[in-house]
């Protein structure tokens, strides 16, 4: 059954008795969104529905009941070229509120099951797929504390034309109903259809849906107030922890099976073959950054690794035949206060690259699963799902048509003391060495098992691991070198 279909029209209040009950509401809603800072709580308010709704008008009723310094607006029309050229949710992706901020959206990521579907932007292979990419979006940013609240603003067609027509007789308002907007009333039958799905489909138990009849500004505006005040008083009813410590086991989920402890770290090339094969490996490499240029394929290079296993130097001979204008470096350490206040995911959605471009990640999201685990900087929860929050995120990458190339330099603990003493040693790579290289090396057996685990469980048909031999330097820059060659021209 359509979700828009028998919506029981909203009682009419009388002027005085309205506005006593928007004044408290009011009131209420600004005192819950202090309280909202104080829990560290982001919000994300979604406003879709029909043309001439009054999405703007109760936005601004909205706005007014907010403190200024707490919020954002972001109007969403159709997506720039610079937009188009990312994942389509990546554009949403970079508005995500930090904690105790609230984010308004006058339409959003819907528009790809409404508008896009209908104007025959979007095939429909991407439109279906977008069903669950919003789901899962969504379900990330409730599973970190968000609270999201979503309002689809409903009126009758007769009642549409009513308001274009009135709009239409204003010169002051009729810029406001432009000739896509008069098309899309011509197909109300077609886009009540298609709204019904799009809400049906993705009216969830952690992001549902409040349908609002808005022929009546008043009672639209009470029943808004109401829905945020009630959803915000019950997010703010559960108590929040600080992330614990989590107890951190050695062993993986691959039942004491090393999947890096397989890995044959004899392996090596003599000084004259890895001269020889740089040279080759570097030109293609030129080649094919011209090649993902022109076919617009953006690519992701994900380095991960013990200290000392030669990550740096590994990137410098990547990267040295490069064009720079192509590619970028992303080193990733800590996280900084800004970023602690968003989704841990946040800022390196911030850094994906554009289609055509390479984006080179020193350390990635995989630290969620690593160093933030091992020393207990999150949850066993927040870790736990972060696998399948990862994977989902880097689904998108390939649907979106990306190349993503993912590497863990391994090398034995022998070999790490040994590089550990020669960075202490040489004045030059002292910078390298730090008091943290040496407590985490003695949590080896740790890592070990976080390692294996996120192998095990990020491997995935589209976004792959490759364990590189790092024992020896020469043979891992060739091999990461060669892998990234044979994946690109793969996809090309």
């Amino acid at each position: 059954m359509n979700m828009l279909e028998n919506i029981p029209s909203s009682p009419k209040m009388k002027r005085k008795e309205y506005r006593s009950a928007m004044t408290r509401l009011e009131n209420k809603t600004g005192e819950l969104q202090r309280e909202a800072v104080n829990s560290k709580i982001p919000v994300i308010i979604i406003f879709e529905g029909w043309g001439a709704a009054g999405k703007g008008t109760l936005i601004n009723k909205l706005m007014m009941a907010f403190d200024p310094r707490g919020y954002n607006v972001h109007p969403i029309k159709a997506p720039t070229e610079e937009e188009q050229m990312r994942p389509f949710l990546w554009r949403f992706w970079t508005k995500t509120p930090e904690k105790g901020r609230i984010a308004i959206f006058d339409r959003s990521w819907y528009r790809r099951l409404s508008v896009e579907r209908v104007d025959g932007k979007t095939g429909k292979k991407d439109w279906k797929r977008a069903y669950h990419e919003i789901k899962s979006f969504e379900k990330q940013l409730v599973d970190d504390g968000c609270l999201i609240v979503k309002f689809f603003l409903h009126i009758s067609r007769k009642e549409q034309k009513k308001r274009f027509r009135e709009l239409l007789a204003n010169p002051a308002t009729e810029w406001r109903v432009t000739k896509d907007d008069l098309r899309h009333h011509r197909q109300y039958g077609k886009y009540f259809k298609v709204f019904g799905e799009m809400l049906e489909g993705t009216d969830t138990d952690y992001a549902p849906w409040t349908i609002v009849e808005s022929k009546n500004h008043n009672a639209a505006t009470r029943k808004i107030f109401m829905e945020i005040t009630g959803r915000l008083r019950e997010k703010l009813s559960v108590p929040t922890t600080a992330s614990p410590s989590c107890p951190v086991s050695g062993k993986s989920e691959s039942a004491g099976k090393s999947i890096i402890g397989e890995s044959d770290l004899s392996l090596s090339l003599s000084r004259g073959e890895y001269l020889e094969k740089l040279k080759k490996c570097q030109e293609r490499m030129r080649e094919l950054e011209y090649e993902v240029y022109r076919k617009r394929i953006p690519v992701l290079i994900l380095y991960e690794g013990w200290d000392a296993a030669g990550k740096g130097g590994n990137i410098r001979r990547l990267s040295q035949s490069l064009d720079p204008r192509g590619y970028e470096v992303v080193p990733v350490a800590a996280p900084s206060d800004v970023e602690k206040r968003h989704h841990y995911l946040w800022r390196f959605w911030n850094r994906i690259p554009k289609a055509g471009h390479i984006a080179i990640f020193d350390r990635t999201w995989y630290g969620r699963v690593l160093v933030e685990r091992v020393e207990g900087f999150c949850s066993q929860a927040e870790w736990n799902r972060a696998y399948d929050e990862i994977n989902e995120m880097e689904k998108q990458f390939s649907d979106f048509g990306a190349v993503t190339v993912k590497f863990w330099l391994n090398i034995d603990r022998d070999e790490q003391l040994r590089r550990f003493n020669e960075r202490r040693k040489n004045v030059w790579k002292q910078w390298k060495i730090t008091e943290e290289d040496w407590r985490n090396r003695e949590k080896w057996d740790l890592y070990l098992g976080a390692v294996d685990e996120m192998l095990l469980r990020t491997n995935t048909l589209h976004s792959p691991w490759t364990v590189v031999e790092s024992n020896c330097k020469l043979y891992a820059r060739i091999k990461t070198l060669e892998t990234v060659i044979e994946s690109v021209k793969k996809a090309l």
